[in-house]
């Protein structure tokens, strides 16, 4: 991570403008240089080459924090790294500074003396100081955001992960059923076996389509449920009753997750007895910023062969895509779940 943080770190405006300026500026404060004794030519050669020195200990002290960065364990803490990256640069900037400074008064018209020395190794160790803690800004700068950009794909891929899980089980379960009954009509009734056979397809043709999605419009998925709840009603051979009460203008401009009326249907199925005398009634409407399912309550004498996962994943669905809640109330003698609704803006 740290080659990707150090790519990430572009410092050529730092050094294109600090360079030359500390190049300069640093000989001028401590006094090594004396301007009068030299010539045009002669002051431009000698700030080329305190210009060199800088370049020299900017780049000796970018390798350093580079290489140490690395070593330090995260377990140290962040203290010790600017410590031990300060220290390293600081001896370096001063060695190679002192160096290069004696190579000028053995080149230069100036005459040594110990105090410009010292004067220039101090105004160097500052700096190097300075630019030391501003790249570790940066570098640590750079670590949390890519940090955070890790974290965040991490939390994207594991609520992907959660949203597939969700949606494999979240498939139709009545397959087999539904093709035993097709296999009834294709003797008894043709014609119902032909329209049924075409409602199955386009029922599993959504499914496959928007399985992946997180959202699809309320008038697709409307669309849906009624040609689901024709295959249910045929199978069923009439024990359910669907109403819906939706206008079309509202349900064009909403949103929900993908197969969430058919959770809540499936849920009312589960746990209800219907027959043809007492019909199980399941009604679909429009109310606010819900939809709302309910069916009349007839539950059974013993315990329905369910998950008992399918309203909670259906909840965890809506958390993880909008976060929200779905909101179940039992009134006694109906069974109502309000389905919240996602406006497409």
């Amino acid at each position: 991570m740290t080659t990707t943080v150090a790519a990430m770190v572009k410092d050529f405006q730092l050094r294109l403008l600090f360079i030359p300026l500390l190049g300069m500026l640093i000989p001028v404060v401590s006094g090594i240089i004396s301007y009068e004794k030299y010539s045009t030519v002669q002051e431009i050669i000698s700030n080329c080459y305190f210009i060199l020195t800088s370049f020299i200990i900017w780049g000796g002290c970018n390798w350093i924090h580079m290489r140490v960065r690395p070593l330090v364990r995260k377990s140290q803490g962040p203290f010790f790294k600017i410590l031990s990256i300060s220290v390293l640069s600081a001896l370096y900037g001063a060695a190679a500074g002192g160096s290069l400074t004696m190579i000028w008064f053995r080149i230069s018209n100036d005459v040594f003396a110990w105090n410009k020395f010292f004067a220039f190794i101090a105004f160097t160790t500052m700096a190097v100081l300075v630019f030391t803690l501003v790249y570790e800004i940066l570098f640590l700068s750079k670590e949390r955001e890519l940090d955070t950009k890790i974290v965040e794909e991490l939390d994207r891929e594991r609520v992907q992960a959660e949203m597939d899980v969700l949606h494999n089980e979240l498939d139709p379960h009545f397959i087999f059923n539904a093709l035993n009954t097709l296999n009834h009509l294709i003797l008894a009734s043709p014609e119902t076996a032909h329209l049924f056979n075409s409602r199955l397809s386009q029922v599993y043709k959504y499914v496959l389509i928007n399985k992946s999605k997180e959202l699809v419009s309320l008038s697709k998925e409307l669309e849906f449920i009624e040609s689901y709840f024709f295959l249910l009603q045929v199978r069923h051979e009439n024990k359910l009753i669907f109403e819906l009460d939706a206008k079309e203008s509202t349900t064009r401009k909403v949103m929900m997750p993908p197969c969430a009326l058919q959770a809540v249907v499936e849920n009312a199925i589960k746990h209800n007895e219907f027959s043809v005398e007492n019909p199980l009634m399941i009604r679909v409407s429009l109310n606010g910023d819900f939809i709302k399912v309910s069916n009349n309550i007839r539950p059974k004498p013993y315990l329905a062969d369910s998950t008992k996962i399918g309203l909670r994943n259906l909840n965890s669905r809506y958390q993880m895509v909008c976060n929200k809640n779905i909101v179940i109330e039992n009134e006694g003698s109906d069974f109502l779940v309000k389905l919240p609704l996602i406006s497409n803006i």
